[in-house]
């Protein structure tokens, strides 16, 4: 017998901690080689830590939400010497239990963890209606895996659950296993609402940049009448040409790009002892779910046609919708475009996505009465507002850039920009 440990890996670029959200086996327990030993939340995605090693789980030196730099010990494992004969009869046992999708006929099988569902399994039950008490879980102690819910989805068991079953049982607060605490009522109908992993490391990574970056905060007004009156003429051949819609955001996008690449000071961000300039052109946009903000990049998006960004906005939207957001999809975001419009906004102070240097909110295009040439004329107007650190940056160059996207997009029309 031999005491192999398990270690934080680096789950993506400049990340070096992670918290330990949930684990997803108990001492005791074995497990195969790359099934996954527990989830964990980073500032660029939550994923799960496979085991490296078949073998039983000594100890579990992490509590779950406790935060490990990279390379710190998270548990260890007790691996057998004739280890790789018996991993080989686990996993034929495992996929011949999948591919049946029945019930082995052991009458030892420990079914401990059935009920203890990770917030992946449960999002993906819950987009495709799966009733979760019908799939067999590989996992230890029975538990159902994301591999387990693929197989079931793959196998078209869907269907036959939905013929026999149309009612959708949704999984109950204690098969999550949210904290068991007492609720403590401060006047009647209050209550204190457990926080999540997710959370905890939004708010951790909120207070981050707040704390390291001297925010200072500009605004401009912008007229896009002659955008919106483009976009409004295209959308339609575009949407029935491509398969999915055009927005306002790829123009704004595309705006972005182009004021970026010839005020790089923009693209940096701070180092300590000196500021990075990034050569790419990599924005970070904000997906929302209902419980969770994620940061997928766009990557060289001053070499893409507005058709192209709008694709890629696309898909990275429902990445993250359908839960197959990726650690790549996060990583190596050199300025973030916040599309706050999307909610109604019109002016808003956003927090820099460290350790970039600034962040731009689009707001909502809303019809205003303008004064032009001494007249009074009603026209598309927006607001951009830059949040900036510091640091890096000064009010001219910000002022100088801002000022630069706002004469693109005003010139934005269908006589002088093309959509390919």
């Amino acid at each position: 017998m031999a005491i192999e440990q398990i270690k934080m890996p680096q789950l993506g670029e400049s990340v070096t901690e992670g918290t330990i959200s949930n684990w997803l086996v108990s001492i005791g327990d074995k497990v195969n080689k790359y099934e996954p030993l527990a989830e964990v939340t980073t500032d660029k995605v939550n994923a799960e830590i496979p085991s490296s090693f078949s073998g039983i789980i000594k100890e579990l030196i992490a509590e779950e939400g406790q935060t490990l730099a990279v390379g710190e010990i998270i548990c260890t494992i007790e691996v057998e010497e004739d280890e790789p004969k018996k991993v080989e009869v686990d996993k034929l046992a495992a996929n011949k239990s999948i591919s049946s999708n029945s019930e082995p006929s052991s009458h030892d099988k420990d079914d401990s963890n059935k009920k203890r569902y990770s917030p992946a399994v449960l999002r993906i039950a819950q987009e495709h209606e799966i009733n979760l008490d019908l799939v067999n879980g590989t996992g230890a102690g029975g538990r159902i895996t994301r591999k387990d819910l693929m197989n079931f989805i793959e196998s078209g068991a869907i269907e036959e659950q939905q013929n026999r079953k149309p009612v959708i049982e949704q999984p109950s607060n204690q098969a999550i296993e949210l904290p068991k605490t007492q609720t403590p009522r401060i006047h009647q109908g209050d209550i204190e609402i457990p926080v999540t992993a997710v959370r905890k490391t939004i708010a951790a990574n909120m207070v981050r940049s707040k704390h390291e970056a001297p925010h200072a905060w500009m605004m401009i007004e912008v007229d896009v009448t002659n955008l919106v009156e483009y976009r409004n003429k295209v959308k339609n051949e575009f949407k029935k040409k491509e398969g999915y819609n055009l927005t306002f955001f790829p123009f704004f996008l595309k705006a972005v790009a182009k004021a970026l690449k010839e005020f790089p000071q923009i693209n940096s961000m701070w180092a300590g002892d000196k500021i990075i300039q990034r050569n790419e052109i990599n924005i970070s946009i904000a997906v929302a779910t209902d419980d969770s903000l994620f940061v997928p990049v766009i990557k060289a998006v001053d070499e893409k046609t507005i058709k192209g960004i709008a694709r890629d906005i696309t898909e990275l939207a429902a990445k993250v919708r359908s839960g197959k957001i990726s650690i790549e999809d996060m990583q190596g975001g050199t300025f973030t475009v916040n599309n706050t419009g999307s909610f109604g906004s019109v002016q808003s102070m956003g927090i820099i996505n460290h350790p970039q240097a600034a962040i731009l909110q689009v707001e909502t295009i809303v019809k205003r009465p303008v004064v032009i040439n001494g007249m009074i004329a009603i026209r598309d107007m927006v607001n951009l507002c830059l949040s900036l650190d510091h640091r890096v940056l000064d009010g001219v160059i910000c002022g100088r850039f801002l000022a630069r996207v706002k004469e693109i997009l005003e010139s934005t029309s269908d006589e002088n920009t093309s959509i390919y």
